[in-house]
């Protein structure tokens, strides 16, 4: 059942017609939607794709919805299960018109659909860099996943609350914030949303959602972006926080809209693209931040000969360590890591974990194998069946084939890397992470 309030609310919103137009979208079923890794599939023939999004080039609606844990090619990275109507990002990344290396922060990012849709939609632009982040370490560490899984170099996760930003004044192009919201726009996926919805919450909502820009506005440059979002119907935490941002802390309101499931194909949504007042810079013009002068840089790492040739274009990249691990950033990483640290942000992810260090021995990590900028002639590669696939994703043993060469080796499922294996002959020792694992399968 709808709350009788929520009834109430839209039905003053939108009148009595469209009103119960939407509650009866609410109750009937949502649609599956994808949007596939351009840079890793030219193609979404594995799924059983009906049509597009009409607002986004990557985004395709199934006529049914597939079981994806068993999909290896999800597991890749080659493509992400994102609701339709958050797909718009795309379209409001387009109407900025932005020209030029951008910096991005994307403030709530987990699990990470809007994210990896960022990463593709700056990768177009050399230079550009996406900082990833999430207040919530359990969501960060998800995040962290699908952002190494989905292979992009030019992405930074950190774990942090908006506030911790404020002190990186006018640093970022953009900043996207798919704020905490009342959810009301889930109520036909998520019988929780509904008994946890009230007026009251809403209230709530929509003081939160002021508070996390508040914090977060002195990171945004003068004539940069915000891309203010949520998943929710009503006035309060959409339109009313929108006037209250121009208002008050100086915006101009450049777009807005909502998505109502009786519409348009998706989820409610609602997005809406600012711009801040004050006279634009160029990235030239932009001054330094004062922790950008003080930045402690990770240390560079000795050993590079080896892991050079481990990555196409690899003169592009700086090696540096971290404890046991070693990282490939690009310069605008790694000077914005070295703010983002002067600002003790932690950062989970930043460019491409190479390797990591045991005993004597480098060990190639996992996100190289699913980075898009690994040298595909740098290891061995074995071909994987469905079963056998399957089987490595739940970190099982592999046999592997006679001919496949001992020492590290990156198994492929339909010629997408999936991770490596250390192949012994007699057997394949897994090296897929164990806290990446599917299980109970």
């Amino acid at each position: 059942m709808l709350p009788d309030d929520f009834r109430r609310e839209m039905v003053e919103q939108l009148g009595k017609d469209e009103a119960e137009a939407l509650f009866a979208a609410l109750e009937d079923t949502p649609p599956v939607s994808v949007r596939i890794n351009a840079a890793k599939n030219d193609g979404v023939t594995s799924l059983p794709v009906e049509s597009s999004v009409p607002w986004c080039q990557t985004g395709y609606y199934l006529s049914s919805r597939p079981q994806f844990t068993l999909d290896p090619l999800f597991h890749a990275g080659c493509y992400y299960v994102q609701e339709a109507s958050s797909m718009a990002i795309a379209e409001v990344w387009d109407m900025m018109k932005l020209e030029g290396a951008q910096k991005v922060l994307d403030l709530c990012a987990a699990p990470g659909g809007k994210s990896t849709l960022w990463a593709s939609l700056l990768s177009a632009q050399q230079g550009s860099l996406l900082v990833s982040n999430e207040p919530i370490h359990s969501r960060a560490v998800v995040l962290a996943e699908n952002m190494a899984k989905w292979g992009l170099t030019n992405t930074i996760v950190t774990q942090a609350y908006p506030k911790a930003f404020a002190p990186m004044e006018d640093l970022f192009d953009v900043v996207a914030a798919d704020v905490p919201c009342s959810g009301e726009g889930m109520f036909r996926k998520d019988e929780g949303a509904r008994a946890e919805w009230s007026l009251s919450n809403v209230e709530m909502c929509a003081e939160r959602q002021w508070g996390i820009i508040c914090d977060v506005w002195p990171a945004l440059r003068p004539g940069g972006f915000l891309v203010y979002s949520t998943c929710t119907f009503n006035r309060s935490e959409n339109e009313q926080n929108v006037s209250r941002i121009c208002d008050i802390l100086g915006a101009e309101s450049l777009f807005t809209k909502h998505f109502y499931p009786h519409q348009s194909r998706g989820e409610g949504f609602f997005v809406a693209l600012l711009k801040k007042n004050g006279n634009t810079r160029t990235n030239s013009e932009k001054p330094r931040t004062k922790s950008a002068k003080t930045a402690r840089i990770l240390p560079p790492w000795g050993d590079k000969r080896e892991a050079k040739a481990w990555l196409t274009d690899a003169s592009s990249f700086q090696f540096v360590s971290k404890g046991d691990a070693v990282f490939a950033l690009r310069d605008e990483l790694l000077a914005c890591h070295a703010i983002l640290s002067t600002c003790h942000i932690p950062v989970l992810l930043a460019g491409i974990k190479l390797a990591e260090q045991r005993g004597r021995k480098w060990i190639p990590a996992p996100e190289l194998a699913l980075s898009t900028a690994l040298e595909q002639e740098a290891f061995p590669h074995a071909e994987l069946s469905l079963d056998s696939a399957l089987a490595y994703l739940r970190r099982e043993v592999l046999v592997l084939a006679p001919e496949v060469p001992r020492g590290f080796v990156v198994v492929t499922y339909q010629n997408q890397p999936l991770g490596f294996v250390n192949n012994l002959g007699t057997r394949a020792n897994n090296l897929y992470p164990a806290e990446w694992r599917i299980r109970n399968l």
